[in-house]
């Protein structure tokens, strides 16, 4: 994927494009840019994708922001999988939040974008005051030579597929709901760092990724599969969390892997979180730690069959 930071130098050629926060990119987003992919074969445009960086919601009110579900490199690897080819990643600041929507459609979708065709969510809104939707847009394309379609939900169930949902089902350690809305199992990926090897000592070595949620949009123990290592994904088990029992602050993701013992340092690897084991919690010393682990490494391998 070609990825753009910012609207200020115009793409090289028209496009095909689908507008959206995309955090998670579940059904709904899939669904969407697959129209996308499939609209940009049929005019032989490029698809692409704009996305915003931060979350407007982070900008606005940074104290009370949902929960990120993905990391912008997670966010555009898995629009990617879903068949857009270009990126536009704009900034969004106080600069990018006081253009108007006519501002908005004149100097990112037509100067900076190119588009001849715009896919939009049914509750997408833009510009200054949340003033532009979809009845502006198609009034704008007329005067800039630019068609404009609006994907419906998709629902599971009865249920309005969204991030807000997958959030919820996260939060409720409920992982089998939320990759019913994902689409597949949810997942977080980054680079194995050196760590205090305290798993070592433990007895359960671990694979260490710092992570950049946060908040987080759950923590816990899960059993997980990674992959990245090989030909399969490797089952194990998981603390996603602060560790509080170590004096733990940061975010970190420990996953343990079953029956491997090979030097991962440096690897980019993705954990897909599968089942829910338990929520974390504090232990008085490090034996209970350790007792803790076991049953949550026993309960993993139950879970797996293995």
């Amino acid at each position: 994927m070609r990825v753009f930071r910012g609207h200020s130098r115009p793409v090289p050629s028209p496009v095909v494009l689908a507008i959206g926060n995309f955090d998670g990119v579940h059904l709904g987003h899939t669904a969407l840019v697959r129209r996308l992919a499939e609209l940009a074969r049929e005019r032989q445009l490029v698809p692409m994708v704009l996305t915003f960086e931060p979350h407007p919601r982070e900008f606005f009110a940074p104290g009370s922001a949902p929960a990120r579900l993905t990391t912008v490199r997670e966010k555009l690897e898995l629009l990617a999988d879903c068949g857009a080819s270009q990126a536009m990643v704009c900034p969004f600041n106080a600069r990018f939040a006081a253009l108007s929507a006519e501002e908005f459609v004149d100097q990112v979708l037509v100067k900076g974008c190119q588009v001849k065709h715009l896919i939009i969510g049914d509750d997408f809104r833009f510009g200054k005051g949340r003033t532009g939707d979809y009845a502006f847009l198609q009034q704008a394309g007329a005067r800039h030579g630019f068609t404009v379609e609006a994907m419906g939900s998709v629902l599971i169930d009865g249920e309005r597929v969204s991030s807000s949902g997958v959030r919820k089902a996260l939060a409720a350690g409920d992982m089998e709901h939320a990759a019913r809305l994902l689409g597949r199992p949810y997942v977080m990926d980054g680079q194995v760092l050196h760590g205090q090897k305290l798993g070592r000592q433990l007895g359960f070595a671990t694979a260490n990724l710092r992570i950049k949620h946060n908040p987080l949009p759950m923590s816990g123990v899960f059993a997980v599969e990674v992959s990245g290592l090989g030909e399969r994904a490797l089952p194990g088990v998981a603390n996603l969390g602060v560790r509080p029992t170590v004096g733990g602050s940061r975010p970190l993701l420990e996953a343990h892997l079953f029956d491997f013992d090979r030097d991962i340092y440096g690897a980019h690897i993705a954990v897909r979180f599968v089942h829910k084991l338990r929520d974390e919690q504090r232990f008085p010393n490090f034996d209970a730690l350790k007792a803790q682990i076991a049953a949550d490494a026993a309960a993993a391998r139950a879970y797996f069959k293995l």
